[in-house]
């Protein structure tokens, strides 16, 4: 059966979420000649995998293991080989955004980049902002000294992730489905030709050949020749929606689309066993009413955990009544706030 325990030779992703010490799976597969980049200058490492993959995922230590559906890995890897971005769909609380942090936790790919989409998010927005106030006033600060134009740049979470790294990095572009009509149809560009200009810097390029400029990472700056950034790497990027709008066909065609089903008993007890080491019966009955529940409820799986978390404490282990009514009033906040 193919599953994590009995992986085709294929698959770099697992969906276990264990970080690997296999050489062969840390080199990933060369992309295609047509997803093939050469972008410079090369960019140091991204900051090592932080807290957030920790809080979103829990423990890669816990059992059981979480065992992905096979075809989660076939999507997953089929994107790691194409350098294709990854659109994921499902229900809210299906574990679409922790395809992301399990990816990068995996292939020890660092830092997880997220771009979390409004109605009132811009291409411009993911890819960089220019204080154009600070950099006046920093003219006038020195006297009208020339100040370095790349100090008032910050890139973008795609921004980043467009940046010559030697090895790809993970952006999660989250709830694309919320954006202005046009986002989608504005990433085309983008997401096939791994580059773009900050104008910005494009204007000074003649006499600030290389800009140090900020960037998504926290504390960290990047260079940029000319003006331009150009990926080395494609990123792996997961977009994901919760099927509230239709996308353009252009931008589906390329994507590779991934569809999560409700999650089953057995990976609702890895992630709950993730987070909170325990699972007694109380527990375990919470994941069967979870299941149990109409689809109509749209019941995040955080809110799983919320229940397993205070029922955990033991205050209403005396009490079936009161545990009951804690547990519907937490399941019923969803609808509640609609």
């Amino acid at each position: 059966m193919t599953t994590a325990e009995h992986p085709p030779a294929w698959w770099f992703y697992r969906g276990d979420g264990i970080p690997t010490s296999d050489e062969p799976r840390l080199g990933l597969p060369d992309p295609p000649a047509w997803r093939s980049f050469d972008g410079e200058p090369l960019q140091p490492p991204p900051p090592e995998l932080d807290a957030d993959i920790t809080r979103k995922l829990g423990r890669f230590d816990a059992q059981p293991v979480r065992r992905a559906d096979p075809n989660e890995c076939d999507m997953v890897n089929a994107a790691l080989w194409l350098r294709r971005p990854l659109l994921v769909t499902g229900s809210p609380g299906s574990g679409k955004s922790a395809i992301a942090f399990r990816i990068a936790r995996e292939l020890r790919l660092g830092r997880v980049l997220e771009w979390s989409i409004t109605s009132r998010t811009t291409l411009r927005s993911g890819l960089y902002e220019y204080d154009a106030i600070g950099r006046a006033q920093g003219n006038r600060a020195d006297g009208g000294a020339p100040v370095r134009t790349g100090d008032f740049v910050t890139l973008g979470p795609l921004g980043t992730a467009l940046l010559a790294y030697e090895r790809p990095r993970v952006l999660l572009i989250d709830e694309l489905d919320k954006s202005d009509i046009d986002l989608p149809n504005d990433l085309l560009h983008i997401l096939e030709n791994g580059y773009y200009s900050v104008p910005e810097l494009v204007r000074v390029s003649s006499r600030e050949t290389e800009a140090s400029v900020y960037t998504d990472d926290p504390d960290r700056r990047a260079v940029v020749h000319q003006g331009r950034v150009h990926c080395r790497a494609f990123p792996i990027v997961v977009i994901t929606s919760n099927g509230e709008r239709d996308f353009p066909p252009a931008f589906l065609r390329r994507c590779l689309l991934l569809n999560l089903p409700a999650p089953g008993a057995d990976d609702l007890a890895a992630m709950v066993m993730a987070q909170l080491p325990f699972l007694e019966d109380d527990q375990r009955r919470l994941i069967d009413d979870f299941r149990a529940r109409s689809p109509d409820d749209s019941l995040a799986r955080d809110q799983l955990l919320n229940a397993v978390y205070l029922t955990a404490s033991g205050v209403y282990s005396q009490d079936r009544e009161a545990w009951q009514r804690l547990v519907t009033s937490i399941w019923h906040s969803l609808s509640l706030e609609r």
